[in-house]
């Protein structure tokens, strides 16, 4: 049973069968949110997802960045992503024709991030999730 559905732009319905939600800035006991560390932030999620999802493709949605007028410190300016990180599970329909639809199962791992810890379902999602290009970035698996 799927956790939510998400109905993605191209209209393909998906189902979140696994999520991981985070604070962004969780544990950070100093220093200040910056590029360097987001850009480590960013890759620490996806090497989790890679591994807590093996042989799934994972896509990450490049989390959008702000820049507040705040003092630049050591590590250049001050550089902030929405406050919830996200790793989800999804699976749809196989995408090849030729696969049995009992047998088969598309798959992909997303990465992303959002500003509120909501679970997306329907068309109540991020707007970079529900652009994904399904048919270009899942893979089928056989089940």
């Amino acid at each position: 049973m799927a956790l939510a559905r998400v109905v993605l732009a191209s209209g393909r319905t998906v189902d979140l069968s696994a999520l991981h939600m985070s604070s962004t800035y969780g544990g950070l006991l100093e220093g200040y949110p910056c590029k360097p560390l987001n850009d480590r932030r960013i890759d620490a999620l996806v090497r989790m997802a890679n591994r807590s999802f093996p042989g799934a493709q994972v896509h990450l949605i490049p989390p959008p960045r702000e820049y507040p007028d705040q003092y630049a410190g050591a590590f250049g300016p001050v550089e902030v992503l929405p406050s919830v990180a996200c790793v989800g599970s999804f699976r749809a329909e196989a995408l090849d024709p030729s696969h049995d639809r009992a047998l088969y199962r598309s798959r992909l791992t997303v990465v992303w991030f959002q500003p509120t810890a909501c679970v997306p379902s329907g068309h109540d999602a991020e707007p970079g999730l529900l652009e994904v290009n399904w048919d270009t970035l899942a893979t089928d698996e056989e089940l």
